[in-house]
């Protein structure tokens, strides 16, 4: 068979980054980045190429797997067998429960497939059940929150325009690690320096010196303290007249109270809180109000505490406040091939609060509901009590809080079903383990993400090689057990419709009708030049649909009624209330945990890769060395780390990068399933210190509060020798 080279591009971070696949006797032999891809231009991270690794992993799942629950072991089964026996055991399940006991659970990596993500969301729609879950309660949950309750939908979210603004104000974000998040950035290290090049500035807000802060400026901010210091930004703004209020007024509704909470935010009451200094708040303020053309943005660091939907609002609200928001330079407002906010709303699935979670009563956002809660979900007794789950690409044992709750609820179901390439923490529970497809044995176009793009692009990919084994796409696998059940899986209300009529939609006619109807669509020949499949398949390197990203279309954007940015709401002044009442530092557990990503790992699933583990890769708490002295730890020693919920033992690594008071450990650790290379890279589960109780949970969103955790340090000492446990005396030299 000859070697063949195939033009694709990664779904594992959503830079996107184009690939070329190199096939030799039917193998991916190699990935290389592609020269000839518009945005990323021969660029690609160790992850994108090491995926070679994950395909041709023999720790792999290529065959239906059934777990014998008497003695945990698993055995190859028919892809016949499997979906049968799950047929019959989700009837019975929902014949006696009712539809309602059936959950799913979507993790990370299945967002980087729309058909994966369409199909898991119509399986649920069609069978009626509001136990849909994914793993934005565990990310960015909070942010789409706040874009419905500013913009009146969870689709609409702004992004800095990278190739035109002058001042850049990063909270909570890394991109130098994380390629971008809620922003499709390919070479999104160019574009920060270009930044600084044509003369502007980019401002790093986080707690730690991370690998961007060191190249730009650094405020160095307390853990989930960004909402003080977001209203001290404010009230500066109102206080020294330097707010837009021309664009306030024509563009928002809500200003005149808004402006008056902020009022009681002055950074001297909020510089002991969150460690900034007054001074440098207010130049901050001015700087920002200043510039010719700024963006705020915020990411994960800026998501994950307790006051989340506020702080992303408070972003938005800055922009608004400068007149940067829907501006050249500023927060844009992506109009992309296939617009995802227009087609959630004409589907009926941009929603935020249309349904409430049976505990705690949490809004969904955008259908999902707070992962946090699976383990209670599935063992309080009632109606609507989950008594058959599935999870597909995901691995909430290590995601979400409380793993070991969840363990255990998962062993007590009538069905656990996975669809995955791996046994990871989660499924190596489940009855049955179903083998799916990486992303080079399937296609794609990234209708998620095409809107968080700073450059209008499209891209489509045709596999480029034949799924391994038996593995399947998991929308071919989903619409297996529909069938079984008699369920028409299309989130699109008159796609159910017609399945009823007898006519089934794949996926590629579902795209392609999609694109042709989008704003760059043919039209089904009407428009020379447009889009469709059959166009984006002559140009596999991609297509770049416009320069720059068009701004001045907010007020057509808007979906409350009004067509106003709604700055006054109940439950966003509850929350800016609510901040005077947080309880101060708690003697019990002095420092603060925040989390970190690192370059060579994406979440829980790319650590058996041997290429990324390779030089013996460890999980070191990051600390302050006057932190280390004052607990006593040293470098390359050992720490117990604690919280109210948990404690590990995890290595000690002295560093001035952290501010004093912060300690900082990467998540994804801490493996149990059936990868060899990530089982014995050791590690913990940072999870196990955060809480799954619904009281801890964000209120707006039913986020998870995963940064600034409060903890205490103890080191440990180190092991005994083998004389010295028998009771002989050891050296002191």
């Amino acid at each position: 068979m000859p070697t063949e080279q195939k033009v694709t591009f990664c779904r594992i971070c959503e830079a996107h980054c184009g690939m070329v696949a190199t096939i030799e006797d039917g193998v991916v032999t190699k990935l290389r980045p592609d020269r000839e891809h518009p945005l990323s231009q021969g660029e690609a991270c160790p992850k994108g190429i090491a995926m070679t690794d994950v395909q041709n992993d023999p720790d792999r799942v290529t065959h239906p797997l059934r777990r014998d629950r008497a003695t945990g072991e698993l055995h190859q089964v028919s892809w016949d067998e499997a979906i049968a026996d799950i047929g019959a055991r989700l009837r019975a399940t929902i014949a006696a429960h009712g539809k309602g006991s059936v959950g799913w659970y979507f993790g990370n990596p299945g967002a980087f497939s729309y058909s994966h993500a369409l199909w898991v969301k119509g399986f649920m729609e069609g069978l009626g059940s509001p136990h849909y879950y994914t793993a934005s309660s565990q990310d960015v949950a909070n942010r789409f929150a706040a874009s419905a309750l500013l913009y009146g939908s969870p689709a609409l979210v702004p992004i800095p325009d990278l190739q035109r603004t002058t001042f850049l104000l990063m909270v909570g974000a890394n991109p130098f690690v994380s390629h971008g998040s809620v922003l499709t950035a390919p070479k999104v290290k160019s574009q920060l320096h270009d930044i600084v090049e044509r003369g502007g500035r980019v401002v790093v807000v986080d707690p730690r010196r991370t690998e961007t802060a060191r190249h730009f400026d650094h405020v160095a901010v307390r853990p989930d303290t960004d909402a003080w210091l977001l209203l001290s930004m404010l009230c500066v703004l109102v206080e020294e007249h330097l707010a837009d209020e021309a664009s306030l007024a024509r563009e928002t509704t809500g200003w005149a109270r808004l402006r008056d909470l902020a009022r009681s935010f002055p950074p001297e009451d909020t510089a002991e809180r969150t460690g900034v200094p007054a001074a440098d708040v207010r130049q901050l303020a001015r700087d920002l109000a200043g510039a010719d053309r700024a963006a705020v943005y915020g990411r994960t660091g800026s998501c994950l505490g307790r006051f989340g939907t506020l702080v992303s609002f408070l972003l938005d609200t800055l922009m608004l406040a400068t007149g940067n928001l829907d501006r050249a330079g500023g927060g844009v407002f992506g109009l992309p091939a296939v617009a995802l906010d227009e087609v959630a709303e004409q589907a009926g699935l941009d929603t935020y609060g249309k349904v409430h979670s049976r505990l705690g009563n949490f809004p969904d956002v955008l259908g999902a509901l707070p992962a946090s809660l699976l383990a209670e979900e599935m063992t309080t007794p009632g109606e609507g009590q989950i008594r058959a789950f599935f999870t597909s690409a995901g691995n909430p044992v290590l995601s979400c809080p409380d793993g070991e709750a969840l363990e255990s609820a998962l062993e007590g179901l009538d069905l656990y079903v996975s669809l995955d390439f791996y046994v990871n923490e989660t499924n190596r529970h489940a009855d049955y383990i179903l083998p799916s497809t990486t992303w080079l044995e399937r296609d794609d176009l990234p209708i998620a993400f095409l809107g968080f793009y700073t450059t209008p692009f499209v891209q489509y990919s045709d596999p480029v090689i034949a799924p391994r084994g038996e593995a399947r796409e998991e929308w071919e696998v989903i619409d297996l057990i529909a069938r079984e059940i008699g369920v028409h899986p299309y989130a699109l209300p008159a796609l159910r419709v017609l399945s009823r009529l007898g006519y089934r939609m794949t996926p590629q006619r579902l795209v392609d009708l999609l694109l042709r109807t989008g704003r760059e669509g043919d039209r089904f020949g009407l428009r020379r030049g447009g889009l469709s499949l059959k166009a984006l398949r002559r140009q596999p390197h991609g297509v770049v649909t416009a320069p720059s990203i068009p701004t001045g279309v907010i007020l057509d954007r808007v979906r409350h009624d009004d067509h106003r940015i709604h700055l006054d709401h109940p439950a966003l002044n509850a929350e800016i209330e609510r901040l005077r009442t947080v309880n101060g530092d708690d003697p019990r557990f002095p420092l603060r945990l925040i989390g970190l990503r690192e370059l060579r790992s994406h979440n829980s699933w790319m650590h058996n890769s041997p290429i990324l583990m390779r030089g013996g890769r460890e999980q070191p708490l990051r600390i302050h060395p006057d932190d280390a002295e004052r607990y006593g730890l040293e470098d390359g020693g050992s720490a117990r780390l604690s919280s109210k919920s948990g404690a590990v033992e995890v290595p000690v690594s002295v560093t001035d990068e952290m501010l004093a008071g912060v300690v900082a450990l990467p998540h994804g650790w801490g493996h149990r399933g059936g990868w060899k290379v990530a089982n014995a890279a050791g590690g913990v589960n940072i999870n196990v210190l955060a809480s799954a109780d619904a009281g801890d949970l964000e209120p707006l969103a039913g986020m998870a509060f995963l940064n600034g955790i409060p903890v205490r340090v103890e080191p440990v000492a180190p092991a005994p020798t083998a004389s010295a446990a028998v009771g002989e005396p050891v050296s002191a030299s």
